[in-house]
């Protein structure tokens, strides 16, 4: 028997959850007296994950260009076969979330999703997880032989355990996908609400899209991504891709700044999970105060360009 973790990646390079979910299974794999097995598709050095414990890297090469659900499901079900692996860890992203439902079927697992922590007990197998939108957490037991887990992003973080790792190619059988990628276009040069530490979002609060420029200088200084609140990509202001909340992409940054976004519950159920909340509005009334931990009761026109000027000058210190 052994844990095995799938470490996503992108583009050649594997994105910070993978690193996330190497750590965790390498926690859970010696609490179980196992050892851990990655895999990768297309991934990047394989040297990457035995600095967080992987053991073993089984990595597939294909023409796999694009993400597809049931191929990727399909891969890690018999990887997990080859390699007997009762436990399964798969990070909580949009694509982990579609994936890891279709592995525990394909495994008749049991499936545990948005996981915050280790299990605090392996007889029976029990799992922290988040709920109700992230406003409260539940204590979960995997009662089946065979388990999916779902690491919640920035929950477990991301550990050194430098092993001496092995890696080799691993060869499956991909599924007729059923659907074909015409095209793909993504944003360059710049980074990704998945991908990013922190989030610099506005909403209606900015008045119109010509006022943005402000939002994308703090995020540059800052090294974050920008997003917005579902109006703002209603009204054309933001690309959809920008949108956040719990109809949009859901965020769990170690920093979220809001400018003058007011803080409906659907936009506060999405960013329930970032660590450290910030909200900049002239409204001391808006609802987003009560959820943030750190609050600016002030006109964003006034106080971002000086916030900007400040950092700048911090980080030319």
């Amino acid at each position: 028997m052994s844990v095995l973790v799938f470490a996503d990646s992108s583009e050649g390079k594997f994105k910070k959850t993978a690193f996330e979910v190497v750590s965790y299974g390498k926690k859970v794999a010696e609490e179980l007296g196992t050892n851990l097995v990655a895999l990768t598709i297309n991934g990047g050095d394989a040297s990457e994950l035995y600095a967080f414990g992987a053991e073993k890297v089984l990595e597939v090469k294909n023409d796999l260009s694009t993400f597809n659900a049931k191929a990727y499901a399909s891969i890690i079900n018999q990887a997990a076969d080859a390699q007997s692996a009762n436990v399964v860890v798969i990070d909580s992203s949009v694509d982990g979330l579609y994936v890891a439902p279709m592995v525990a079927v394909a495994m008749d697992a049991g499936y545990a999703s948005n996981v915050v922590a280790l299990p605090s007990s392996t007889a029976p197998f029990t799992v922290k997880r988040k709920a109700f939108s992230n406003k409260a957490f539940s204590n979960t037991i995997v009662s089946t032989e065979k388990k999916v887990i779902g690491i919640a992003k920035n929950s477990y973080g991301a550990h050194e355990n430098a092993v001496s790792g092995t890696a080799e190619a691993f060869s499956a059988n991909v599924p007729e996908m059923g659907v074909k990628s015409e095209s793909v276009d993504k944003a360059t040069g710049v980074i990704t609400i998945a991908d990013a530490d922190i989030v610099v979002s506005a909403g209606r609060g900015l008045k119109g899209p010509e006022n943005w420029g402000m939002v994308e200088e703090l995020a540059s200084v800052l090294g974050a991504a920008t997003a917005c609140s579902k109006p703002v990509s209603d009204l054309g202001w933001r690309p959809h891709s920008e949108h956040v909340g719990q109809t949009g992409k859901p965020v769990a940054s170690n920093l979220y700044i809001a400018i003058g976004i007011s803080g409906a519950i659907q936009h506060l159920a999405g960013i329930n999970a970032s660590k450290v909340k910030v909200v900049i509005n002239t409204d001391p009334e808006a609802p987003f105060f009560k959820a943030a931990d750190y609050g600016i009761v002030g006109d964003a026109f006034e106080f971002v360009p000086q916030l900007i000027e400040k950092l700048k000058a911090f980080k030319q210190a």
